[in-house]
């Protein structure tokens, strides 16, 4: 069976307020103890699968899950197993199912073995589940509010989450009733599982690492809604596992520059395909102007840690003076603060609902049947573009220069959505063309910005002079660096869409 279901995580000021609300209306209670098990090298995990016994009631279950295909969609095999004491885990219990094939993928390695890969136990979970069934919008879905703790070996971790799990009916329902609890009681999505924090919680880790974008991934004859479905899920998706560790604490600068990363796609997205996908409908300005104002905020965090970490070291390793901040930068929100607001909560839940809608549901785009032509004349379009005002980069004003760094940008995601549609290696190719010019116009962005921070500062420390001198002698360098990338990039682009 495939599972889909939202998972929210709550605040502790907020956990008796979810309780109450749960528990009007009935609702049923269980303890749900569970045993998590892989191979010696974690080869379940490294593929995201899943191998768990749980006992829920008197019963044994030993469930399989791994990875759907859409974001928060899971495949999902269940075998009861009866009332008998601890029985031991088998991965054979699976065999025949689509879990089943996920297990074996993991598993290849060990398929020279005669005998099964031994398994043993790498965390458990003891939960007490308040489950309670309700109808939203024609579906059926199971709320179930999660309080316990996670082990693994003498390490302990809570958890307190409320899981919403679409048992029939359409999406939207979910997406709907996910919505009011979260604006309600101040709940934001998590894309971690338990079996995710377990295996953290084992390794002593507390976030998981940064995760890029994922490859694409859609037949050749996919309809221009199909396309477009895939493009965000796989967009979601890099900004959902990102965005749930921030949301949890985490001020890593690679989580941070991956979930901006993952945001930037997305809202190219939301901006290049939206005649394939028929229309966003009515939220879609919304979601795109939230979606920009987190990527801005998030952006102050970067520019930041760029400033004083990374630039005032190679301004003082130069022969300049520490400069004074305190006072010149006002305060933040933290990251956390960020990615938990509602709006942008309710963006992603809006942007979930759209790609599990299914195909006969949505609304009919005139380039239905045409994806391919879509994308040929939109890639034409940007790649004239950059070229003709990377030959004058030099003369272009600032504003016109920071214009084309987006620009290119654009083109480099809009190339890789179209990328499967086309010759895979050829596509390859001209990204690896883009590339050089995107980094030099990133470099060059920053320094620009940077020099304009500077020389505002000199005005609350003289001595940031140094700097603000520093960084406009180098700006004619990287101006040329830039317009020799674009004049690389005009001589060894070959368009893969022709």
């Amino acid at each position: 069976m495939t599972e889909f279901e939202f998972k929210l995580d709550i605040p502790p000021a907020r956990l008796a307020a979810v309780e109450a609300a749960l528990r009007r209306g009935m609702t049923r209670t269980q303890r749900l103890r569970a045993r998590y098990f892989d191979t010696a090298d974690r080869a379940l995990a490294a593929q995201g699968v899943v191998l768990r016994l749980r006992k829920e009631g008197r019963q044994w279950v030993q469930t399989a899950k791994a990875p759907g295909s859409r974001p928060l969609e899971r495949l999902e095999h269940n075998v009861a197993l009866g009332s008998r004491t601890a029985p031991l885990p088998e991965l054979s219990r699976h065999d025949g199912t689509p879990v089943g094939e996920r297990i074996r993928q993991a598993l290849k390695k060990h398929q020279s073995d005669a005998a099964a890969p031994e398994l043993s136990l790498v965390y458990a979970t003891d939960m007490v589940r308040l489950t309670r069934t309700v109808r939203a919008r024609g579906a059926l879905v199971e709320l179930a509010l999660d309080q316990g703790h996670i082990t693994a070996g003498d390490r302990s971790l809570p958890v307190r989450e409320l899981e919403l799990e679409l048992k029939q009916g359409p999406a939207a329902g979910a997406v709907a009733l996910a919505t009011t609890w979260c604006l309600r009681h101040g709940l934001w999505l998590s894309s971690v599982s338990k079996s995710q924090k377990g295996e953290r919680l084992a390794l002593a880790h507390d976030f998981g690492a940064a995760v890029g974008a994922e490859a694409l991934r859609f037949p050749r004859h996919a309809s221009g809604r199909d396309v477009a479905a895939a493009v965000v899920a796989t967009c979601l998706n890099q900004v959902l596992a990102n965005a749930s560790d921030v949301a949890a604490g985490c001020i890593a600068v690679e989580t941070i520059h991956q979930l901006r990363v993952g945001l930037r796609r997305l809202r190219t997205a939301l901006q290049a395909l939206e005649t394939l996908a028929g229309g966003w409908g009515d939220p879609g300005e919304e979601w795109k102007a939230v979606l920009a104002g987190v990527f801005r905020e998030l952006g102050q965090h970067r520019d930041r840690d760029y400033l004083l970490g990374k630039l005032q070291g190679q301004i003082e390793a130069a022969g300049g003076p520490p400069v004074d901040w305190q006072g010149a930068l006002g305060a933040l929100p933290t990251p956390a603060e960020v990615v938990r607001a509602p709006a942008f909560q309710q963006a992603l839940l809006g942007l979930i609902g759209f790609v599990h809608t299914p195909a006969d549901e949505a609304v009919s785009a005139p380039d239905d049947k045409a994806p391919k032509k879509f994308l040929r004349q939109r890639l034409a379009r940007l790649h004239k573009q950059v070229l003709a005002r990377g030959s004058q980069f030099t003369a272009l004003p600032e504003a016109e220069q920071h214009a084309l760094r987006k620009r290119v940008k654009r083109l480099r995601y809009l190339a890789e959505f179209a990328q499967p549609l086309f010759a895979r290696r050829k596509a390859a190719a001209y990204l690896a063309a883009l590339k050089p010019l995107q980094d030099a116009l990133g470099i060059y962005h920053d320094e620009v910005a940077a020099l304009q921070v500077w020389q505002g500062l000199s005005g609350h420390d003289p001595r940031a002079l140094f700097g603000a001198g520093w960084l406009s002698a180098r700006r004619e360098v990287h101006v040329q660096a830039c317009q020799q990338a674009c004049d690389l990039l005009a001589r060894q682009a070959r368009p893969f869409w022709d």
